[in-house]
């Protein structure tokens, strides 16, 4: 599934090095036309995860992967360290669980940052538009994440 995974972000990169794309739904159609079937949510993510970004081309504002992405952020830890620093973030506890809350349509971004952490404490994780909840197995693991996380960037906790 990884490899499928790398193989349409790179069929992405090279998309948007060809022509302008002005929106998910046009990334989906030309994916498709390449041979890629994907759902609204897995391009979401793709771009998040890719850290594409609208810029003026041609005319027209359409995704571009920025430079600073592939140099800056190697690292999940690095790319959710930004996202937290950039966004406004609130983290709280339910359970097992930390639920984070964002401004809508940033959760899959920071929902890709942590999977691509790998932190062992964290069971997974699940992002809905400006919602991401955390699974844990223990309280301890649970409380250890959460105070990287509010050391990783300056948010509100409740």
């Amino acid at each position: 599934m990884e490899v499928i995974k790398q193989l349409r972000q790179r069929e992405i990169r090279d998309l948007l090095g060809q022509r302008p794309i002005r929106t998910q739904q046009e990334l989906a159609s030309a994916l498709r036309d390449r041979g890629f079937r994907a759902t609204q949510a897995t391009i979401s993510r793709d771009v998040a995860e890719l850290g594409l970004i609208k810029s003026n081309r041609d005319g027209v504002q359409s995704y571009v992967v920025p430079a600073r992405v592939a140099e800056a952020e190697t690292t999940g830890e690095e790319r959710l360290r930004a996202l937290l620093h950039d966004l406004p973030v609130e983290v709280r506890e339910a359970g097992l669980m930390l639920v984070l809350k964002t401004l809508p349509g940033s959760a899959h971004a920071i929902a890709a940052a942590l999977d691509r952490t790998r932190w062992q404490e964290i069971v997974g994780s699940i992002a809905g538009d400006d919602t991401v909840f955390v699974a844990f197995a223990d309280r301890m693991s649970m409380q250890r994440v959460r105070g990287r996380l509010l050391s990783l960037g300056s948010q509100r906790s409740g």
